[in-house]
């Protein structure tokens, strides 16, 4: 191997490693028939699966949008965007929100287990934040971070009527609500 072919492999190693992955498409229709929330619509859905996102976390993030759905009409009357966030790529945007038609982030939906300083900057800039935690540590997590969540001011948290695992036994998840306040108005987390 000569000082140039080396130079030049690892030059192709380094523009290997700044190229991304790219993030796997999924296209979805999904009919939703909620009889407790007398919701019933199909959505067109496009998901993408970012490069280290796991089969199950795109799944849980289809399932969080599909138990959430009900909030469109509930919270916006029908007159809002229901959709999937940048997830994994941007940590700053959620994996699935409902936004009104003044561009008002109304509900704030995370998979997985996040850390309490992003749910408490998703608290200051939606009106609902639902946390979606699933796998075997998701009661550990929630018992963890329960005392810091209910000690804000601006959030309270509450169990949701599906906020144990056994209620969710396909997926094996827990389900738990964190619910900012704004002045003069009360967030329902059961929603």
């Amino acid at each position: 191997m000569t000082p140039g072919s080396y130079t030049g492999m690892a030059a192709e190693l380094a523009q290997a490693r700044l190229m991304a992955l790219k993030s796997t498409i999924f296209k979805v229709n999904l009919q939703i028939a909620d009889i407790d929330h007398g919701y019933y619509a199909d959505h067109a859905l496009t998901l993408a699966r970012h490069p280290s996102e796991t089969d199950e976390r795109m799944m849980i993030r289809l399932a969080a949008l599909a138990l959430q759905a009900h909030t469109l009409q509930g919270v916006c009357n029908g007159d809002g965007t229901l959709a999937f966030g940048a997830g994994l790529s941007d940590p700053e945007d959620p994996d699935v929100s409902l936004t009104d038609f003044t561009g008002r982030k109304r509900v704030w939906i995370e998979v997985g287990q996040p850390e309490d300083k992003p749910l408490q900057k998703a608290c200051q800039k939606a009106d609902q934040v639902v946390v979606y935690a699933f796998n075997h540590a998701a009661e550990v997590w929630w018992k963890g971070i329960e005392n810091k969540l209910t000690a804000w001011t601006a959030c309270r948290s509450g169990g949701c009527p599906r906020n144990h695992p056994s209620h969710w036994p396909a997926v094996g998840a827990a389900q738990h609500a964190i619910a900012s306040h704004h002045p003069g108005k009360r967030a329902d987390p059961g929603r």
